[in-house]
């Protein structure tokens, strides 16, 4: 339940972000956790960095034009919102998908907020896209349509100012063109003002990988702190895209094992352990489904429309979408024996889902701590990219491996400073909020 102390400052929200559901029910997770906060530290509610801290610096709304194969002028839009520059330049990717709008991107901006507090870079948080799909869209198409984008937004951009990264939709091939035409229109050969880049042109190992490896570290380190490991366990994935790609490879390297993961065709079920080559090359390379998979090995189950919670599992990390583990995937964890979950997706648990969890004794991390490990390994490329340096593999996964298990200590002691021992919730936000809102405090009314 949200606190007496903070319930005016969502109503607040709410009223002035008309139907932008997924911004709201962002805030009010973040919110239900700082009532304590303002009865140990009133002079948050005296500087009124709630607020504050609810209101994004900037929203830009922009069109973009472009013209496809057939010759026929398309018109998209496209976002970014500046949401908090109090720790250091905005940071935050790009989504193109055609569910994107206002909503969706304020949504992801506040958690970005919080989630790069966290890491303890310093960088701010920020998020970005466009209604763009680039399934289906030739290479032309595609170009065509990032250097349009890159046009209107690189007036915004600047490594000092905002780094962008990629999202859902942005990958190498579309980090390529937007950074092409930043150096074009610019004149400047910037690495650090875009994150995710091809390690040809200045990107970062592990960067790929980050993510998802990210989660799987921040799993292993709640089970430590509960006397137990990876070793042995078994897991189930959502998804099956980059982020669930890496989360199975790490989990296997950690001595878990992965026996389900899903799209959007169905679960397929792999008691052996989910074989992360054979996945990458179906999905990644070949662009193919799940059933293919499944058809290529041996034992392999595929159930069509199936739901991957009803595979009883000791872990679940969600890594597809928001809102896609509800309560009643949340009971189906719980009955299967379930003890751990941890978001490698941005707010894939719903309100009731996590409150069901959470009741049932079943620890839970929420993706602004589990799944900060892609943009961490952001703001080190930005590192690399200052310094003119390249890191090898082995470092820079130590060193990801090092921030997520400084996340986790962050979060755990937080919670239990705050009388809620092992309630990560609580803790990635409260923590998030403190780092942000002593910076704000610090800077003035700006």
């Amino acid at each position: 339940m949200i606190d007496e102390r903070v319930e005016p400052f969502y109503d607040e929200v709410a009223r002035r972000n008309p139907g932008e559901v997924e911004f709201h029910q962002a805030v009010r997770e973040v919110l239900e956790s700082l009532g304590p906060v303002l009865a140990k530290y009133p002079e948050f509610a005296r500087h009124k960095i709630i607020e504050r801290i609810c209101e994004p610096e900037r929203q830009v709304i922009f069109r973009v034009p472009w013209r496809d194969d057939r010759g026929e002028v398309q018109i998209n839009r496209g976002f970014r919102v500046e949401f908090n520059s109090a720790l250091g330049p905005y940071k935050g990717g790009l989504r193109f998908h055609p569910s994107v709008y206002l909503g969706t991107v304020k949504f992801l901006g506040f958690e970005q907020v919080f989630k790069n507090a966290l890491t303890g870079m310093p960088i701010g948080g920020a998020k970005g896209g466009a209604d763009f799909d680039p399934k289906g869209r030739s290479d032309t198409e595609v170009m065509a349509f990032c250097q349009s984008f890159m046009t209107e937004l690189f007036r915004h951009l600047g490594e000092y100012t905002d780094v962008p990264a990629g999202d859902a939709g942005v990958g190498v091939r579309e980090s390529g063109y937007l950074f092409g035409q930043y150096k074009r229109v610019t004149n400047r050969y910037e690495s650090g003002v875009l994150t995710g880049k091809g390690t040809d042109w200045g990107g970062a190992l592990v960067r790929t990988e980050a993510t998802g490896y990210g989660t799987a570290f921040f799993a292993n380190e709640m089970l430590k702190a509960q006397g137990r490991s990876l070793d042995g366990m078994t897991c189930v994935v959502s998804g099956s895209g980059n982020v669930a790609l890496y989360a199975i490879e790490k989990v296997h390297h950690l001595g878990g094992r992965v026996i389900a993961c899903s799209d959007s065709g169905g679960v397929v079920v792999d008691e052996k352990g989910v074989d992360v080559s054979l996945l990458t090359q179906v999905k990644e390379v070949e662009r193919g489904r799940l059933r293919d998979y499944a058809e290529r090995r041996p034992g392999v189950r595929h159930l069509e429309g199936g739901n991957v919670w009803d595979v009883p599992c000791d872990i679940a990390l969600p890594c597809a979408t928001q809102n896609e583990l509800t309560g009643r995937d949340a009971r189906a964890l719980v009955a299967g024996g379930c003890t751990l979950v941890a978001e490698g997706a941005n707010m894939p648990t719903t309100p009731d889902g996590i409150r069901l969890l959470r009741e049932a004794g079943v620890a839970f991390a929420p993706g602004k701590a589990a799944n900060a490990g892609g943009v961490a390994t952001s703001a080190l490329e930005m590192q690399q990219n200052a310094s003119r340096d390249s890191w090898t593999f082995d470092y820079t996964e130590e060193r990801l491996a090092d921030i997520m298990a400084g996340i986790h200590a962050l979060c755990y002691e937080t919670a239990e400073e705050f009388g809620v021992p092992s309630d990560y919730v609580m803790g990635a936000n409260i923590a998030g909020f403190l780092r942000v809102g002593r910076a704000m405090v610090a800077l003035g009314l700006v």
